[in-house]
Parts: structure tokens; sequence; C-alpha cells
């Protein structure tokens, strides 16, 4: 008699998720600890992601957690939805190359600071002791998008660069206690820049790349329950290279630059802009105190150093030899607290604050103006019957300050970039997110 109904319920839940994938291709933005996100719409938004890898009450621990599919029974699906706002803007101090003027960033994150994600998750028991998921979420990536006068605009326009994955996972059950998972990570890549070209006399050429490729890897994970109401969680995030090889393509340049760039074989030659997602481990423990309260907790680390990252630009339009700047980062490490209150018995709170360290040393790119932050969360899930639940959950990440200090070896009426001074102040980001859980 449900059989239909629940069937046409996992297709809608499907077609939404699709839906939602193309806002998260469109547009992403992660701020503290990188650009990897630990937000795609699910209960741990208002957990600030803590107990992430050991929490496994639900399908997204095909993503957080393979090994915590051991603990769902039957198939359980949840859809994750979420909007961010952000009002990411620039700062001039004064202390710019005039001739940069002193026209704002405008806000720089999304659609005027606002823009969807979420994700799809599915487990299912193939028997007790093993269980098969899918996941499809973007985790990793950043949007800005730039006045078009801004005082930075030599060193970036727009700036894309999203990572989507699709995630296979298989997960067992070794004793009682210890369960082994395992996830490849088919993630696609999509880059785009835009940054201005300073003609000196005129109005600014324009430096365009963009390209697409995919990346593999893989996720590991360890559950051990030690007694019925403590489990600890430990994932492992391979790294996933992604090997951008995007032309290089000049427009609205002069004559005599135009000249120089073809003479050098610069316009419209492929540039290795190939970056690595950082691989990262994540600790987790989950430990329920009585009937109501549970604690959770995480420390993780992310590789940050290995990114690979550059600036797009020309340095020096009268002797133009390379495109991009690289810039170094450093690896971050995550720490997290929270807590579950069950109020009653459809009706659960959730509460967390979590800190990520900066993966840039001093002052911060405009390329990507983040660095450390606090996370703080809070939420609530509600068990409507055995086969459908339903959350609400609200996030705010806050970032600090991040100062800017470009010095620029030309001044801009020489033909270089000139130099940028100024900051990012009270870098914020806020994620307000529904999740819906199917259990048949």
């Amino acid at each position: 008699m449900n059989t239909f109904p629940a069937c046409m319920r996992a297709k809608h839940a499907l077609l939404a998720a699709m839906a939602l994938s193309v806002g998260v291709l469109a547009s992403g933005k992660a701020i503290a600890g990188g650009i990897i996100l630990y937000e795609v719409g699910t209960e741990d938004v208002g957990l600030a992601a803590a107990g992430y890898a050991a929490r496994a009450q639900d399908a997204t621990t095909v993503l957080t957690n393979p090994a915590g599919m051991v603990r769902l029974d039957g198939t359980q699906v949840q859809l994750g939805t979420q909007l961010l706002y952000s009002n990411l803007k620039f700062s001039n101090s004064g202390a710019s190359s005039l001739a940069l003027g002193n026209n704002g960033s405008g806000n720089i994150v999304g659609n005027n600071g606002w823009f969807p994600g979420g994700g799809l998750f599915i487990s299912y028991s193939v028997s007790p002791d093993l269980k098969l998921g899918l996941a499809a979420t973007s985790t990793f990536g950043s949007v800005l998008d730039y006045n078009d006068n801004w005082a930075g605009r030599y060193y970036v326009q727009q700036a894309t660069l999203i990572g989507a994955s699709l995630l296979p996972s298989i997960a067992f059950r070794v004793t009682d206690k210890l369960s082994l998972g395992a996830s490849v990570n088919a993630m696609y890549g999509y880059l785009k820049n835009e940054t201005g070209i300073n003609n000196i006399f005129g109005a600014d050429g324009k430096l365009s790349m963009s390209d697409g490729t995919w990346g593999w890897g893989g996720n590991l994970g360890l559950m051990y329950e030690a007694t019925p109401g403590t489990r600890f969680g430990l994932t492992y995030s391979s790294r996933v290279k992604l090997d951008f090889e995007p032309q290089a393509r000049f427009s609205g340049t002069g004559p005599l630059l135009t000249a120089l760039l073809d003479a050098r074989g610069l316009n419209r030659t492929t540039v290795d802009l190939g970056i690595t997602v950082p691989q990262q481990v994540m600790g987790s423990v989950f430990h329920t105190v009585n009937d109501r309260l549970a604690l959770l907790g995480n420390v993780g680390w992310q590789q940050w150093s290995k990114f690979g990252d550059v600036e797009v630009g020309l340095a020096d339009i009268n002797n133009p030899t390379s495109v991009t700047t690289k810039l170094d980062f450093k690896d971050t490490w995550h720490v997290a607290v929270g807590a579950q209150y069950q109020i009653s018995e459809p009706w659960r709170l959730n509460f967390g604050i979590a800190y990520d360290s900066a993966f840039q040393s001093g002052n911060v790119s405009p390329i990507l103006p983040t660095n450390q932050g606090w996370r703080f969360g809070v939420g609530g899930q509600n068990q409507v019957d055995k086969t459908f639940g339903w959350g609400l959950a609200a996030e705010y990440i806050y970032g600090g300050t991040g100062d800017v200090n470009k010095q620029a070896p030309l001044p801009v009426v020489l033909g270089g970039r000139g130099n940028l001074v100024g900051s990012y102040d009270n870098i914020g980001i806020l994620y307000m997110s529904a999740n819906f859980n199917w259990k048949f």
C-alpha cells in the first residue's frame, strides 16, 4: 500500500537535490580554515560540525564518516538545503595607490551576498553488517564577484573555484564494537577567473580564464563504539588533484600590449593552474550523558600548505613574462564542542561552537579574503514519525578582520598593478538550513 508513495517521495527528493546541485555549482563560499565546507544543509549546521565523524544519526554519515552507516537500518535518505548570506566587502585604507581610485568592492560573495546550497545522502542496508551509500554535494569552493572599477581590479575581478563530489560508499561491521567504511570521491572542479589589465590610457583590458576537470580521491572511516552510549569516529580524506589548464584570453588591450603578448606567446597560451584539494583527518566523539543529554566534539587537521592556488594577472605590462603569482598557505587545525538535548519525544535541540585556525600568514589575498574563524551553531530536529523527520538550523561564522597589503613593483602610471592596502572588516557568513529525512 505504501510502496508507491515512498518511491515517489524519494524521486522528488532526488530531483530537488539535482536542482540544488546546480545552485551549488553556480556559487559557493566558505569562510575560515581554508575553503572546505562542513555546512551542506544538514543537522551538522546547528552543531557547528561537532561530532562530525561520530554522530552517525542519519544518512549524512555517508559523507562525514562512511563507517557510521552500520548504525542505520533499512534505506535512509536525507535532503539538505541551505541559504547563505555574507556582507563581505573591501575597505580601502587610503594607503592604496591614488590612481586605483576609491571605488568600493560591493558585496563580493554570490548574488549580492546570497546563494543556495545543499546535498543528497542515501544509505542502503544490504544486511545488518554491510551497508552501501551515495552522497552528492559540494564541500569545497569559493565564488567572488567584485565591482567593475574597484581598487583591486588588477589583482582580481571575478574568481570562481568549485568542487562538486559524488561519493559512492561502503561500510561493514568488523566486530560488535568496530566498523570500517570507505568512499570514492569523484570531484568535478570548475574554475573561472577574470582580472583587469592596466592599459595606462583608456579603459581597462581583461584577462579571462575558465576550465573544468575531474579529480579523484578517497575517504576512509573508522567507528568504535566503546559502550552503547559512547562512540569514537576517525576519518581520513585524501588529496584530490584538479589539473586545471585554461587558456589565458586577453581582451580590450591596446595595440602595443596586444602585440607584445602575442610575441611572447602569452595570449591564448595554456596556463597550469592545477590545485590540490587538501587531505584532512578528523577525530570525533559522541557521548550520551543521560536519556536527554549527549556531548559531542572534534579535533581535525587540513593540509593547506599543498593547496597551490595562485593569483592571476600582469604585474608589469611593459615586460609581461607570467600571468600567475604563487601564494603560500599553511596547514590548519579544527576543534569543536557541541551538545544535543532531547526536549521531548519528537524534539531535539542542537548547539555547537568550533574554531578553525588561519591558513594565510599575516595579510590575506583579495582572491581568498578569508582566514581563521569561529563557528556558532544552533538547531532543532523533529521526528514526526518512524519514517519521516525534519530539522532547522542556523550557524554564524566570524572571521574577524583580514588585512590586505599588496605592494606592486611598478606604479599604476607606469603599467603596474599599484599598491592595494585595506581590509575586509568583520568577516562573517550566516547559514540558514533545513533538512528532511526519510526511512524506508
